[in-house]
């Protein structure tokens, strides 16, 4: 079942590559007090989500913030080091967006926002979304009816919500 407006989100463990290596994120701690847009989207450095999805929030960033948004999170069923050099290559967090992952998509299942196509080796993967948690509770959630679409999960569509 997806996570619902005003639901928590679930408790769990993300992932980022730190200065030693991989690196645990507490998602409560990251949360809590704060107001935090996550989009979630199938893979670093897939089509849509090179293209489309990432850009839209880089480009966003700072009216994002002037809006009161704490941290802008994208976050990704892929490993840390995957994600990382996604980052490099798009300078994501250079332009505000926070790359984190969801290393075998145990959060992703937990909201209810995961797919599967296992033909093209996705196993619970993110399916496509935008959203605003205050205080980890969801205020906000945009939701792609295909993967490979980026326009209600777009951060334009998001901000222009706030």
């Amino acid at each position: 079942m997806t996570i619902s407006i005003g639901e928590k989100l679930p408790a769990g463990t993300l992932m980022k590559i730190g200065a030693e290596g991989p690196e645990p994120v507490d998602v409560s701690a990251l949360t809590k007090g704060r107001k935090v847009v996550i989009f979630g989207l199938p893979g670093a450095f897939t089509g849509t989500c090179s293209t489309a999805h990432l850009p839209s929030f880089m480009r966003t960033a700072d009216d994002f913030k002037a809006k009161g948004v704490d941290e802008i999170i994208c976050l990704s069923v892929n490993d840390p080091f995957v994600m990382d050099a996604w980052d490099k290559a798009h300078a994501a967090s250079d332009a505000g967006v926070t790359m984190l992952t969801d290393p075998v998509g145990d959060l992703t299942v937990a909201m209810g926002l995961e797919f599967n196509a296992p033909a093209i080796g996705f196993v619970n993967r993110s399916r496509r979304y935008s959203a605003l948690f205050e205080d980890g509770a969801l205020k906000l959630l945009n939701e792609e009816d295909a993967p490979g679409t980026c326009e209600i999960s777009a951060g334009e569509t998001l901000l222009a919500q706030l």
